[in-house]
């Protein structure tokens, strides 16, 4: 079920009705009524899968309660390496096994002969980063004594499985929403009233923003050929837009819908538009999937070191992002996204003037100046994100930065801009807050309120384009 899809408004309503239903005194009933309405939503999607996912659920569940029954730090070793084996292992062979194989077959020139495993590419587990990520943090956790292993196995199986970020995040830790499973959840109206103003405004984003989007451009990457640099980067432009939209109005609908159970998951953006610096952006962009790399890769590869240096941070910088990179996909676009990003941030902390960093001088200079620089440079790598491989991506840049005339500008710039403009105005407008739509139910009367979710819903139901998945789901 797609969250911007029917069968999931109807799904969730009942859910919703019968888990308030049980009552807040029967909190196990609630949890087991969450954990069957989760594997429902996930065996949906492809009921094979539901054993992997159970599977890594009970190894990071038992090896958390064996490292916290020993203190013999080899066999506590042990059992970390066991739940970290486990889940970069399902990881590798359902995600980049193919990936690995074709290009060692094309780096020896061999003959690739056929076999089962040329349909894994096609059949990869959905949010199968995120809830190895996800339970892969908790062993980390529970082993460096973070964080106490939970001793409800429905509890920690509910937190593996959450169905409102399992497939696509927030990547939340267990020491935030573990407990909110272990403790009673009061019914409060004006949070359920929040959580459906906020999975609105995700909606709006994803379907009126996000879709419309990538019919433009879609056209011109599928066939990049026929456009010139206008449109290459106006592709480009949008592209950015569109993967933020769809993947904060996913954020949104999640963090939304968890509110209506009476659940807090954890902010995933910030308006990335209106960071100075690669640096900053990265900070407002997937909050908790840089925070992930940021403490469990970055931190302890550099803090390893004999001798911290400048240089162990820069080269730490640049193989999480290319960590960053890959994690989003086998193929050599992303690990050349995450490879330039990296370099970038390194470049940001050199020092060029006066001792200097770019990153301060950015800091300080004009506004316009350090949006332009952040931006324009997130574009560009934003194309080799959205490339089908590495060479169109290079093939588009040449045609940016060559110059290359156009002749079909006028096809693709049209009203889809319109929703785009009304996205943006509301979000500046409204960014010391969650959501724009949390700022408009403070602060204007109640008939301009309603008028103004009428709209937004007319909007939706009326031009909303043929119901597509979210970008982060193939992730």
């Amino acid at each position: 079920m797609l969250f911007n899809s029917f069968d999931f408004g109807f799904f969730l309503v009942i859910v919703y009705i019968v888990y308030w239903t049980i009552g807040t005194k029967r909190r196990r009933n609630q949890n087991v009524l969450l954990l069957v309405a989760s594997y429902l939503f996930y065996g949906l999607w492809d009921w094979r899968f539901l054993a992997l996912l159970l599977a890594s659920s009970l190894l990071d569940y038992y090896a958390g309660k064996a490292m916290d029954s020993t203190e013999h730090q080899a066999r506590r070793k042990l059992y970390l390496w066991i739940s970290i084996l486990w889940n970069l292992g399902i990881l590798f062979t359902f995600k980049y096994f193919d990936f690995f194989i074709d290009n060692f077959y094309h780096l020896f020139s061999i003959e690739q002969v056929s076999g089962p495993w040329n349909t894994w590419e096609i059949i990869i587990p959905l949010g199968l980063s995120f809830y190895t990520f996800q339970t892969m943090s908790y062993s980390i956790d529970v082993f460096q004594k973070k964080l106490a292993p939970s001793n409800n196995l429905l509890e920690f199986l509910c937190f593996v499985s959450f169905f409102p970020q399992l497939v696509a995040g927030p990547i939340e830790r267990a020491k935030k929403l573990l407990p909110q499973f272990e403790k009673k959840r009061e019914f409060d109206l004006d949070t359920t009233k929040e959580g459906l103003r906020q999975i609105l405004w995700g909606l709006f984003k994803k379907i009126l923003v996000a879709d419309k989007l990538g019919i433009a451009v879609s056209t011109i990457f599928a066939e990049p050929e026929a456009y010139g640099s206008i449109s290459l980067i106006y592709a480009g432009v949008l592209f950015s837009f569109q993967v933020y939209c769809d993947f904060s109005g996913y954020s949104d609908i999640a963090i939304g819908t968890a509110k209506l159970f009476g659940f807090k998951l954890s902010k995933n953006f910030k308006i990335f538009y209106l960071s100075k610096s690669l640096t900053e952006l990265w900070r407002n962009w997937h909050i908790t999937l840089t925070q992930w790399f940021t403490d469990y890769v970055y931190v302890p590869f550099v803090q390893h070191a004999k001798k911290v240096t400048r240089a162990r941070r820069m080269l730490g910088l640049v193989l999480t992002m290319l960590l960053v990179g890959l994690w989003h996909g086998a193929n050599w676009t992303f690990v050349a996204f995450g490879l330039f990003n990296g370099l970038f941030l390194v470049i940001e902390r050199v020092p060029i003037s006066k001792g200097k960093s770019l990153l301060r001088i950015l800091k300080n200079a004009p506004i316009a100046v350090s949006l332009l620089y952040t931006y324009s440079l997130y574009t560009i790598l934003c194309i080799f994100f959205r490339s089908e491989n590495i060479g169109q991506a290079f093939f588009i840049l040449k045609r940016i930065f060559t110059f290359t005339p156009d002749e079909h500008l006028s096809t693709i710039i049209g009203t889809k801009l319109i929703y785009l403009l009304v996205m943006i105005i509301a979000e500046i407008s409204t960014r010391k807050w969650d959501f724009p739509l949390q700022h408009i139910q403070l602060h204007l009367p109640k008939p301009i309120r309603w008028v103004t979710y009428y709209i937004i819903i007319f909007f939706i139901i009326r031009y909303a384009e043929p119901t597509q998945s979210f970008i982060y789901f193939h992730f």
